[in-house]
């Protein structure tokens, strides 16, 4: 999952172009590493200091996009980023909805922040699927008093978000959704040998019941509807009137009053 989810991660953020990126969530996770952005942040809302994962290497093709930027790490809340309004073009979120105090405050919040046409990226834990069904009835034995032989396979913390539900989220706040995926079809066992006898669903996962991926991942657009002027149209406003044309009139002048005879008699004469 950690391997599928990093590079999408990559591919995603590597053509995404502007001066701030963030990421809120999963500080183990480097979301913002295949980003040329100059200035960038890795946001959690927690103290504690996680345990190192062994990230996957980085694509090859985007290894030139690679920089000598680190990201800063910050401790903030989600649903109160310190940040102004429309000062941030990329926020990456793995998970981070899931484990956040208030997903939909956060989400308004990543609205808040973000720039018009700037993106947001989203990894979460799809709920209907064989992982979701198995971390479910994890809690009902742990709500029960049976399930005592180890954590859950999930974090517990949070609920899952489904797919559609967070697309329409999404779609009343103004975002365009670009790019949907799902990944991960492997039932949730803790053997490493059995893992490897159901590999086979994740190569036809895709092709046969795409939408049952235990992960999904999620690419979208802020569109602020408006109206502006482009280049030509400001520029022919510009442009000064020409001078007013010269029109000659139909109706003949009349006489100067000095031309006039005076006295009448003095013509007959």
């Amino acid at each position: 999952m950690l391997a599928w989810e990093q590079a999408r991660l990559d591919h995603a953020v590597a053509d995404a172009f502007g001066f701030h990126a963030l990421q809120l969530g999963l500080p183990e996770m480097d979301g913002l590493r295949a980003n040329r952005m100059p200035h960038r942040w890795v946001a959690s809302d927690s103290l504690i200091v996680p345990e190192a994962l062994v990230l996957p290497p980085l694509d090859a093709e985007l290894l030139t996009t690679q920089t000598a930027h680190q990201a800063i790490a910050l401790h903030c809340e989600f649903d109160a980023l310190p940040f102004p309004n429309a000062s941030i073009d990329l926020v990456v979120l793995p998970h981070a909805l899931e484990l956040a105090r208030d997903p939909h405050h956060t989400l308004r919040e990543v609205e808040r922040v973000l720039v018009p046409e700037g993106r947001v990226v989203i990894a979460g834990f799809n709920p209907a699927s064989l992982w979701g069904l198995r971390q479910r009835a994890g809690r009902v034995k742990h709500g029960l008093g049976i399930h005592r032989d180890g954590p859950l396979f999930l974090p517990r913390a949070g609920d899952f978000l489904g797919y559609w539900r967070l697309r329409d989220w999404l779609r009343l706040l103004g975002f365009e959704v670009e790019a949907g995926r799902f990944g991960c079809w492997r039932p949730a066992f803790r053997s490493e040998q059995w893992l490897e006898r159901f590999a086979w669903m994740d190569r036809v996962g895709d092709n046969w019941w795409p939408v049952l991926g235990s992960v999904y991942f999620l690419q979208a657009v802020k569109r602020v509807r408006g109206m502006r002027l482009v280049g030509l149209v400001r520029n022919e406003k510009r442009k000064t009137a020409a001078a007013p044309a010269v029109v000659a009139s139909g109706r003949r002048a009349a006489a100067p009053s000095h031309t006039q005879a005076e006295n009448p008699m003095e013509v007959e004469t």
